[in-house]
């Protein structure tokens, strides 16, 4: 094929052209498929992925009483973080 160059080489230039032919097609097959196939709306049936929260009559070992102090103290706590 090139005078200049080994079969070695050239083996590996049309291996090379050969995965660069193939990552091409499938690139341009992903965005076709991408381009006309769009789902529906509310027909994703996966899993969510953070769960809704439960209200805290759900259980009693979920919701503690404090005492006004710990509430004063949490409170305090909350004023000192910053807002963002």
């Amino acid at each position: 094929m090139f005078p200049s160059i080994s079969l070695a080489q050239e083996i590996g230039l049309a291996v090379l052209l050969v995965a660069a032919l193939v990552w091409v097609l499938g690139l341009g097959h992903m965005l076709w498929d991408s381009r006309f196939h769009h789902p529906e709306p509310g027909a994703y049936e996966g899993v969510a992925v953070i769960p809704a929260q439960r209200s805290a009559a759900a259980h009693p070992m979920e919701s503690v009483e404090l005492t006004e102090a710990e509430e004063e103290a949490f409170a305090g706590l909350i004023r000192t973080l910053p807002l963002r």
